[in-house]
């Protein structure tokens, strides 16, 4: 399983990206536009912010799914044990806690922008008859939609009293079209490839992780893997401490055709009541 290292300012980017999508689901993006410094303020921020009780003032609305989730509200698809782990969800329209800084926001805003670019790199750079699938040009499906998610996570370091067999983020596929990560604040991350092998992501505190999802596989017919991947448990006392993470999920508008079968909209609940999340 050979995720590419992409140079996001060389000419080659684009086709790069893509072949290590098509064949991996994943891709790590160098020199990107997204400043360490800023990363680096907002993890610091939802640090202490998860270590305060203002988060129980923000707990999560069910319908509109903004806010915090406590630990162990979501299992992975198909799985019963929740995940060891407690997050919070940034739409534009949604509840923000005011004792974080609008650095969040600015964060936000940069990488839905990054989100984009990489949209389109995918849409230009696929196949004309994969082209054909889409129902409109994959960067013009996350215009203006009000599903596109920054969801903050802390995972804490793993107690004693942690249910057997629970992990971190147990396996699972994500909903969206891609993903966008910044580096974790610890290791942890890892994909399946097509046999069944688990392989770390590593890669450098200061690059972005991409990820393909259902909704880019499904739109797809098939040709863009949705790559099953997890975050294992540290493996001893030493690194056993919190983890800091940020994916921004880009989502089409809701009424987005992805296939005869399904919407953004319907194919998005029916897998947030698999995640126990409706």
């Amino acid at each position: 399983m050979k995720v590419l290292s992409v140079d996001y300012l060389s000419n080659s980017a684009p086709t790069e990206l893509v072949k290590s999508i098509r064949e991996t689901g994943f891709a790590i993006i160098r020199n990107h536009p997204i400043d360490k410094i800023l990363v680096d303020s907002v993890y610091n921020e939802w640090n202490s912010f998860f270590s305060s009780s203002y988060k129980e003032k923000y707990i999560f609305r069910e319908i509109e799914q903004d806010g915090y989730f406590p630990f162990m509200s979501e299992n992975a698809k198909d799985r019963e044990i929740k995940d060891l782990k407690e997050f919070f969800h940034i739409y534009p329209w949604g509840v923000y806690p005011k004792e974080i800084s609008d650095n969040t926001r600015i964060f936000y805003d940069k990488l839905l922008e990054l989100g984009k670019v990489l949209l389109n790199w995918i849409d230009i750079n696929s196949p004309s008859n994969i082209r054909d699938n889409f129902s409109m040009p994959l960067d013009d499906m996350v215009k203006e939609s009000n599903q596109n998610l920054l969801r903050i996570i802390h995972y804490p370091p793993i107690g004693e009293n942690a249910p057997v067999g629970a992990v971190r983020a147990a396996a699972h596929e994500d909903i969206n079209l891609i993903t966008i990560l910044c580096t974790g604040s610890q290791p942890g991350l890892q994909a399946k490839d097509l046999r069944g092998d688990w392989h770390d992501i590593e890669c450098d505190s200061d690059c972005i992780v991409i990820n393909s999802g259902d909704m880019l596989n499904v739109c797809s017919n098939g040709y863009y893997p949705s790559t099953t991947h997890q975050v294992i448990n540290p493996n001893n006392q030493e690194i056993n401490i919190s983890r800091m993470s940020s994916p921004l999920f880009l989502h089409p508008n809701e009424g987005t055709k992805l296939s005869e079968e399904y919407t953004a909209g319907s194919y998005l609940l029916e897998r947030l009541k698999e995640l126990g999340l409706k």
